[in-house]
């Protein structure tokens, strides 16, 4: 159970993590706005804008991958299945922020996947 509480708290801190690539962007257009902070990543282009995207992404994504990590752990699914598809998410989220500030698009929507698959493989533990 460690191991996929700790990854659920990693992708929580990603939250923060993939804001701070958008952040420096928005400090090279003169400033981080601090009171119009939307206003301001509304304006952001190419890295700022990937940036932006990756970002956004990444919230997008916490909450199907808590609630599966929630329904296997509270189901009681074999535990080294729960770990290994928590790693794989945390894994191919990381690998989605780089690929998309890299501008990789065919591996970013690739690792996607992968996550997007871990999260739904958690929710259906339980039916195996």
């Amino acid at each position: 159970m460690e191991t996929a509480i700790t990854c659920l708290f990693i992708a929580a801190l990603l939250h923060f993590f993939s804001k701070i690539p958008v952040a420096m962007a928005m400090s090279r257009q003169g400033g981080y706005d601090n009171r119009q902070p939307r206003v301001q990543e509304s304006t952001l282009t190419g890295f700022g804008h990937r940036a932006l995207a990756a970002h956004e992404n990444t919230i997008e994504a916490f909450p199907l991958f808590a609630a599966g990590i929630l329904i296997a752990l509270f189901a009681q699914a074999e535990q080294p299945l729960i770990d290994m598809l928590a790693v794989a998410f945390v894994v191919s989220r990381l690998l989605y922020l780089l690929f998309y500030l890299i501008d990789m698009n065919l591996l970013r929507s690739l690792v996607w996947f992968v996550g997007y698959l871990s999260s739904l493989a958690l929710i259906a533990l339980p039916l195996l």
